[in-house]
């Protein structure tokens, strides 16, 4: 046998070996232990307990009243129908009160999110004078509870001419999302790399290019999971929006599903539709941006 045919069936055995070897640890990858699948079954379980009060809404949400009575809120609907969407969404002028949530909830995270990046720019790598005195009275601001807040400022912007409008709802709750977005990103910002920021001071970028090309595309993630958080809280909100919001076509969709169960004796089924039609929008925005959400969580869990 010459030299070349042993050296061809050496390499054509080495290279089955590592073949062989890889198609093994492949397959050792997906084999999973018993700690692996009892950690699944628990987190299976979790999103079932999680996702239990929903199901059980949106199935009374198409039943009728008369199988709500029969067979009660547990069992499936046996005629399903959307009498009891139709019937809120006249009630309560549901597509204006949409309307009216989604612009509220918009600006304010939008605006939230870039007085808080610019605020923190000053305070975490800024390092104005002071610093840390402001960044604590903003904390000590965000442990006051709202129900402090509500005569002073209706007295400001009933004097301004603003109180019954979604302009108030939205200079408010800019400022207290802000404040904690201020108080969240100055922290992070106070931990940001300075060799970074030498290097780009060096380079002769000015402050708005070092936060406009170095700063923002780094802490992008972070930014997007604020954005998600503030557009939620902000429609969730009921109180402030209770007492700023009197007339019907100013008022945010948790308002009109509160006045709808005082102005009228709602049965279960129409109040079962009302709270599915309230949630619907913010899920589907939760699952626009879940993936900046995971970015964001997971850039903060490794930080």
């Amino acid at each position: 046998m010459s030299e070349a045919t042993i050296s061809t069936t050496a390499m054509g055995s080495a290279k089955s070996s590592e073949s062989k070897t890889a198609q093994v640890s492949h397959k050792a990858k997906h084999i999973r232990s018993w700690g692996d699948w009892l950690a699944l079954i628990l987190l299976i379980a979790g999103a079932l307990v999680m996702l239990f009060p929903i199901i059980i809404l949106a199935m009374n949400a198409f039943k009728t009243i008369g199988d709500y009575n029969a067979t009660g809120p547990l069992s499936l609907p046996a005629h399903p129908t959307m009498s009891g969407i139709v019937s809120f969404w006249k009630m309560s002028d549901f597509p204006v009160k949409l309307g009216n949530s989604l612009l509220i909830s918009l600006i304010v995270a939008v605006l939230g999110v870039v007085l808080s990046v610019l605020n923190s720019f000053a305070l975490g790598i800024g390092k104005v004078k002071g610093n840390r005195w402001i960044i604590l009275a903003i904390m000590l601001a965000n442990m006051m509870p709202q129900e402090a807040l509500l005569f002073p400022l209706y007295t400001m912007f009933k004097h301004i001419g603003l109180y019954n409008t979604q302009w108030a709802i939205v200079v408010i709750f800019t400022i207290i999302q802000s404040a904690y977005g201020t108080y969240l990103l100055s922290s992070v910002y106070g931990t940001f790399p300075q060799a970074i920021l030498e290097a780009a001071t060096i380079d002769g970028a000015s402050r708005w290019t070092v936060l406009r090309k170095v700063v923002l595309p780094i802490s992008w993630s972070t930014i997007s999971v604020l954005f998600v958080f503030f557009f939620v809280w902000t429609w969730n909100e009921y109180m402030i929006p209770m007492a700023f919001l009197m007339d019907d076509n100013v008022q945010t969709v948790p308002l009109a599903l509160a006045t709808l169960q005082g102005q009228h004796t709602m049965d279960a089924t129409t109040l079962a539709a009302a709270s599915l039609l309230s949630i619907i929008p913010t899920i589907i925005f939760f699952i626009i941006f879940q993936r900046k959400l995971n970015q964001g969580i997971v850039a903060g869990a490794v930080k």
